[in-house]
């Protein structure tokens, strides 16, 4: 009994012990700590969410939507929460599949994070932001989802704000398009991360991405109360999101459509064109009334992820690169549009601008003939002739006399280069400055260039003209041979600027590079009052109200080393192409009396290609309000495929039928638009303001 009795004091007093510990506990955990203990459960009742704000539109000068908002119902998917999962989320991917009709395994794709091993499709953004894995889904589907959240953990379907294009694919490469928020530019981006909702995305390219800031808005916070499932219960405070502001721009959606489909007819026609670019400018101040690259892509491509064959088509060759604006981006040889700053170099060096000039059919420079087109002979003429029928000779002498005056093979000092300097006076081998991305410079070349670009590829020349180009020679031994001799040209003096240099730079070819922007921008320079422009396309920002944020400035960035009576000589010379000059074939029937047309025709040899075609015009002559520029790879000559897609683009603009007659729907004859449109508080536009109305030619 005594042992019993002694087991059981023992068992008291560690009773009493624990008792002890325990009210200690209690006593610290309430009094002590009571008010840390209070706070933190009181944070986990609560969640603070930022909502995302709605982006704002993208308008025409018209008030036209270019780009807007709809409402579509999307399905997200938490990677975080499927990753603590046993299965890794298998079941509810399998479930999901099966709900919205996709291949279980395609989710999954869907929401790996992309790599350099990882191809399309994947998941670009932020690991913490939720994956949409499908857009515009079904009221019934996503009921599927959120009334039996069991099934879906991870899973979200909400309405969200999705990009439209009404145009569809026009202006695509302009307009840009958006992607998801990366980790990178969280990390990167000064405030982003706290402005960051989750589902955000960003600008990619084009308007969306220079614009990006003032489209996006500021996003809202909200404090909602939750329970230990993550429910709303309610909601304690909230900061309402602000609207981005709306970016109004010189485009005119109609004027876009027209020059659109002349680039898509102009294609179709020439049998080996791969690709065509096409500029509309107001002449007056730079901006940019249309502006398309073909061939185009449609812009849904984006919405809810692309694939990796889609991403790759857009980029490949194959299908002619769809994704970059041939207008901003692509470089080509302009060919005779290029003489205008041949002749402003000319007066420059002291040539008569009234002048009388012999054309023969060839001229020899360094050894080598130059022919003019298929070798005419067109006798003693002006400038102003050399100009309406393209006279190359004239120009091959021109920029052998110079280059000989620089010294030649060996000058001594600083070369004038006059040529290569006025084309840079013109804005040609440097970027216009236009307010979209990835603007390509262009190139003009030079003494200082020929030296860079032999000390960067002698090496390689060298062995080249050694070992030759054996992989060419199994499919054509004549391009090798060719490829072979280039090559041991540029080894032993690729660093010098040759006489054949200086005259294929005299009418825009050999290594002379432009983009349709470029030349554009100067021929609406040399047709107005002599001042190079960096063009623009957004116009003006406002809020949701219509209340003004900021007009957009075409900045002026240069003048034309011409005097005002030797831009009226040229511009008078280039008011007669269209009619009595290269391009005359091309506007056979035209209405010339109603509206006449200036311009250039150019014709660009591309060795083991045809010809690249281009026509840069002007209108009306007199009074010019249109600067239209197209191009086309592959088009054969400038009146074979440039000049008729410019002609269309003006039957549209000014509302005639190829016959010349007033079209029964067509655009009206207006001058580009003075002012942007008004936007009510209601977000619509009030009116279209005045533009001068009809304006008779």
């Amino acid at each position: 009994m005594s042992l019993i009795r002694g087991r059981l004091r023992v068992l008291q007093a560690l009773t009493l012990v624990l008792l002890l510990l325990l009210g200690t506990r209690l006593w610290q955990v309430q009094v002590v700590d009571g008010a840390k203990y209070v706070a933190a459960a009181t944070q986990t009742r609560t969640r603070e969410v930022v909502v995302p704000a709605v982006r704002g539109q993208i308008l025409d000068s018209a008030g036209r939507p270019l780009v807007r908002n709809r409402t579509a119902l999307v399905v997200s998917v938490d990677r975080t929460a499927l990753g603590r999962m046993k299965d890794k989320g298998a079941g509810v991917m399998a479930r999901l599949g099966a709900v919205l009709g996709h291949d279980p395994a395609d989710l999954s794709l869907r929401i790996r994070p992309c790599g350099p091993s990882v191809s399309r499709p994947c998941w670009a953004g932020s690991p913490h932001q939720p994956v949409p894995i499908d857009v515009d889904v079904t009221t019934r589907q996503a009921l599927q989802i959120l009334e039996h959240q069991e099934d879906f953990p991870g899973v979200t379907a909400r309405e969200q704000a999705v990009r439209d294009h009404p145009g569809k694919s026009d202006a695509v490469q302009a307009l840009g398009y958006l992607q998801p928020v990366t980790q990178e530019e969280l990390d990167r981006r000064e405030g982003f991360k706290a402005e960051f909702s989750g589902i955000d995305v960003a600008g990619r390219d084009g308007l969306e991405s220079v614009y990006d800031r003032e489209l996006r808005g500021t996003p809202g916070r909200k404090r909602v109360q939750v329970d230990r499932l993550g429910r709303v219960l309610g909601t304690e405070h909230e900061v309402p999101s602000v609207p981005g502001h709306t970016l109004i721009t010189s485009i005119d959606a109609k004027v876009q459509a027209v020059t659109e489909r002349a680039l898509a007819e102009a294609m179709k026609k020439a049998p080996h064109a791969d690709g065509a670019a096409g500029v509309v400018l107001d002449a007056r101040t730079s901006r940019i009334v249309a502006i398309a690259s073909a061939p185009t892509y449609d812009p849904a491509i984006w919405t809810g992820g692309i694939t990796e064959a889609g991403y790759r088509r857009l980029l490949s060759d194959k299908s002619g690169k769809p994704l970059v604006s041939r207008a901003i981006k692509g470089e080509f040889a302009p060919g005779s549009t290029f003489k205008m700053s041949s002749v402003t170099a000319m007066l420059r060096a002291g040539y008569p601008l009234y002048g009388s000039y012999n054309c023969p059919g060839s001229f020899k420079v360094g050894g080598r003939v130059f022919n003019n087109f298929r070798g005419q002979a067109l006798g003693v003429m002006s400038l102003h002739k050399a100009l309406v029928k393209s006279c190359d000779t004239i120009f091959y002498r021109a920029a052998f006399q110079q280059w000989v005056r620089d010294g030649g093979m060996k000058p001594k000092g600083k070369p004038k280069e006059i040529m290569a300097n006025t084309a840079r006076a013109f804005g040609f081998g440097r970027r216009t400055g236009v307010d979209l991305p990835g603007e390509s410079p262009g190139r003009i070349p030079d003494r200082a260039w020929k030296k860079e670009v032999w000390a960067a590829t002698k090496e390689d020349n060298c062995r080249r003209a050694k070992v030759g180009y054996p992989e060419v020679a199994k499919k054509s031994k004549e391009r090798a041979d060719f490829l072979k001799a280039l090559a041991r040209d540029n080894c032993l003096e690729g660093n010098r600027l040759r006489p054949g240099d200086a005259a294929n730079f005299s009418i825009g070819q050999g290594d002379v590079l432009v983009t349709p922007l470029q030349l554009a921008t100067a021929y609406a320079a040399l047709v107005t009052d002599g001042r190079l422009r960096s063009p623009r396309v957004g116009w003006m920002l406002v809020r949701p109200d219509g209340t003004k944020v900021k007009e957009i400035k075409a900045p002026v960035r240069g003048k034309l080393p011409l005097s005002a009576e030797e831009r009226a000589y040229i511009k008078g010379a280039l008011s007669q192409v269209a009619s009595d000059g290269t391009a005359a074939g091309a506007f056979i029937g035209f209405p010339m009396k109603k509206v006449r047309i200036g311009g250039k025709t150019g014709t660009a040899e591309v060795y083991g290609k045809a010809d690249t075609s281009w026509f840069a015009s002007f209108a009306p002559v007199h009074d010019p309000r249109f600067v239209v520029v197209v191009m086309v790879s592959q088009g054969g000559m400038g009146s074979e495929s440039a000049a008729p897609a410019v002609r269309k683009i003006y039957e549209g603009i000014y509302g005639f039928t190829p016959e010349g007659a007033p079209a029964p729907r067509a655009l009206k004859a207006r001058a580009p638009a003075a002012k942007p449109p008004v936007i009510k508080p209601d977000g619509t536009v009030a009116h279209q303001v005045s533009t001068g109305g009809r304006t008779s030619w």
